[in-house]
């Protein structure tokens, strides 16, 4: 079915997804850095950082269960579900790179999500306004953890600004597609639930680019290349299946375990 052809219920179900998805993934991905981190207390940030998005995950993944007819409880919808059914976008599904890498994902995400999560408080959905309600405080301090590690790198040594640099035009390509207005997007922007990716894009930009002039490195380019796309299609990249592997593999190993 399209998503003008769906009932409230299930269309909210289906955005709900995107955001859920976008957080589960990004927080199995950020776990990652636990013990790998270049300080202990970062170990302990980026945990912190996980927590939240799990969290974020978790709440939204219930409410998808409860509205979209098939009582899926948040762990059937987290480790049961196949690749083609997540419908992340592919900036979160990367592997972890360079320190210098993270640090700018996590700038351009969290810059997103508190635009994201800010409009969202106004959202007719009432568990979607109150997951905005709480991670507004969350993502903002996301972002400025995000953003004092790119000002310390960019305006580093030598060798940190180099690879704070190159860093940014690794992640460059799959910046686009957070912004683009899909159908499920749209649909449940028209009916008060969402809000149209695209509107996002000027103030989470323009917040990259202040921090970016500040740390001294240049403005990022993601319009003279290849550009992601696909993920809120169900269509990702290579590193997705090797994630949902590590993420999935005890639940499906011991389905219906108890602890």
């Amino acid at each position: 079915m399209t998503p003008a052809e769906l009932n409230g219920a299930e269309l909210t179900a289906r955005y709900l997804t995107h955001l859920a998805d976008d957080a589960l993934v990004y927080a199995q991905r950020l776990g990652e850095w636990i013990s790998n981190a270049p300080q202990i207390e970062e170990d302990l940030a980026l945990a912190n950082v996980s927590l939240d998005l799990l969290g974020q995950a978790r709440v939204l993944l219930t409410r998808v269960g409860q509205l979209d007819g098939t009582g899926r409880s948040e762990d059937d919808l987290a480790y049961f579900r196949s690749e083609r059914d997540f419908r992340n976008v592919h900036l979160v599904e990367q592997e972890c790179g360079d320190f210098a890498d993270e640090m700018a994902r996590l700038l351009i995400f969290s810059s997103y999500q508190l635009e994201l999560y800010r409009s969202l408080l106004a959202s007719a959905d009432e568990t979607l306004a109150g997951v905005a309600g709480k991670a507004v405080k969350e993502v903002a301090y996301h972002r400025d953890h995000a953003g004092q590690w790119v000002l310390r790198l960019g305006d580093g040594t030598p060798e940190s600004r180099a690879r704070m640099q190159a860093a940014l035009g690794r992640i460059a390509p799959y910046v686009p597609e957070l912004f683009d207005d899909d159908d499920v997007s749209i649909a449940a922007s028209d009916a008060g639930v969402a809000v149209l990716p695209s509107s996002l894009h000027e103030p989470a930009s323009a917040h990259v680019a202040l921090v970016l002039a500040e740390a001294g490195l240049e403005p990022i380019d993601a319009h003279s290349r290849w550009r992601s796309r696909g993920g809120r299609a169900g269509v990702h990249s290579r590193p997705m299946g090797y994630l949902l592997a590590e993420m999935q593999c005890v639940a499906r190993a011991h389905p219906g375990a108890t602890w």
